[in-house]
């Protein structure tokens, strides 16, 4: 059966017809005059359609009383321009067809759900207000990733979710093997011959691609086995990663920027009611924080970075000092104290992966962070180290072996040049966004420690 979206039918487009839709009863209210009225949703918009019933609406069931909370429909009636205030147009059912009722025992009836109780019915929560525009953000957003990266000429490259590499040095990743647990595991034995591991980053196969075709962009899920049970970090995530042949630092910065307002604007002027919507109901100040973006982003090394923290009047947990990392609650009061984004650039080597291009200073690498309000760290990126014997002195001075990863090293014997790349945490772009204060609630099915469901 041929069906019109609800986001349609609410463009006021349809009225004076005869049409179809379908979708999730909301609510019903009955009337005393013997009218009902359910509001409808199908997952197109934030809003509901009305369809008012009357004694003449036939039904496949018994009557309007099987039509509750959490039931799907479909109506066929005519589309009329609405009496009241909110919507331009509304339905007089003519037909009603019980797809799927819902009993008593449906949890989402009309109240008020803490977002805590919904991360227990993660496969249901898209039905809210608050999931379904969550969605329809994610979409919004991924597909302008696409269309920003293929306008500008990159390659789409899907890189491996299983692989030998590691590309953040930091160990925590999980292993991937076909044989059962017990103490005579042997490596040899194994599906691949050796240790393989679900990705945590793209990045070191894209500037392979990178060093042949120019510009590509990776976009998938990256996976870390942290023991992290806090509001910004997942197990499972989604991140985008762009390599750049010939970019430097001050390159990379003015891509990362653009990218960030390109897709903020996206958001405003695609989703106009699901930002409205989460201002109202999670922050007030969303609406405004989304608009500064436009505004040029504060570039400040790290050693400006520290100053600025060393001279705050602030009791940070985690002490500032040069050769630190920088933690989240010195993200949040650099954003604050420029009233803005901020990229961070120059790091001390020292708390940067081996493959960042070491500076001429001999202590920091050309590394850098966009660093957003209310959430911090949003990219973290750098220029590549392309000059051999630097790269190969980097890694044995990390602890790698040079050669396991010689295919890496090879780009750097073969035609070697200047290149560049960030990552962007797709879920914490999302919760920006969206004024979400916990990652768990801005990924479909999230995973952390204790939690693997779905």
């Amino acid at each position: 059966m041929q069906y019109k979206k609800i986001k349609d039918i609410l463009n006021g487009q349809l009225t004076g017809n005869i049409i179809t839709c379908a979708g999730w009863v909301r609510t019903r209210r009955d009337s005393k005059a013997g009218f009902s009225f359910i509001e409808l949703n199908d997952g197109s918009c934030l809003k509901n359609l009305q369809i008012i019933t009357d004694s003449q609406t036939e039904y496949n069931k018994n009557s309007i009383k099987d039509i509750t909370t959490g039931s799907a429909v479909w109506v066929t009636g005519m589309c009329e321009k609405s009496p009241g205030q909110g919507q331009a147009c509304e339905i007089k059912a003519q037909k009603i067809f019980l797809l799927g009722s819902a009993g008593s025992d449906y949890p989402l009836q009309k109240k008020n759900h803490t977002l805590e109780f919904l991360r227990e019915i993660t496969h249901l929560r898209t039905r809210t207000n608050t999931f379904s525009s969550i969605a329809r953000i994610r979409n919004l957003l991924a597909f302008e990733i696409h269309q920003y990266f293929q306008n500008k000429g990159f390659l789409y490259l899907q890189t491996p979710i299983i692989t030998a590499s590691d590309c953040e040095g930091a160990g925590a990743m999980f292993r991937v093997s076909s044989l059962p647990f017990g103490s005579d595991y042997s490596v040899q034995n194994d599906f691949f011959g050796q240790e393989a591991f679900l990705t945590v980053s793209g990045q070191l196969e894209a500037e392979t691609w990178a060093c042949a075709l120019g510009q590509v962009y990776t976009f998938g899920p990256a996976f870390r086995a942290e023991n992290s049970n806090t509001p910004r970090h997942l197990a499972e995530f989604w991140m985008l990663e762009p390599e750049m042949a010939f970019y430097e630092l001050e390159d990379n910065m003015n891509l990362a920027e653009d990218l960030v307002k390109t897709l903020c604007r996206a958001v405003l002027a695609g989703a106009p009611d699901e930002i409205a919507f989460f201002t109202e109901r999670y922050d007030k100040t969303l609406f405004e924080s989304l608009n500064k973006i436009s505004m040029p982003f504060c570039r400040i090394s790290y050693t400006e970075a520290i100053n600025i923290l060393e001279k705050a009047d602030e009791n940070f947990e985690f002490k500032p000092g040069w050769g630190t990392e920088l933690h989240t609650e010195h993200e949040k009061y650099l954003t604050a104290h420029t009233a803005g984004p901020v990229i961070v650039f120059d790091f001390p080597a020292s708390v940067k992966p081996f493959y960042m291009r070491c500076s001429e200073d001999g202590k920091t690498v050309r590394a850098m962070d966009v660093l957003l309000p209310r959430i911090g760290e949003i990219i973290g990126g750098s220029q590549r180290e392309e000059r051999l014997e630097i790269l190969l002195a980097r890694m044995q001075e990390c602890g790698i072996n040079t050669e396991h990863y010689r295919w890496y090293t090879d780009l750097r014997r073969y035609g070697t040049v200047p290149h560049s790349g960030f990552g962007l945490g797709f879920e914490r772009l999302v919760q920006f966004i969206t004024g979400m204060q916990n990652i768990r609630d801005v990924i479909p099915f999230p995973r952390h420690p204790g939690r693997a469901g779905f």
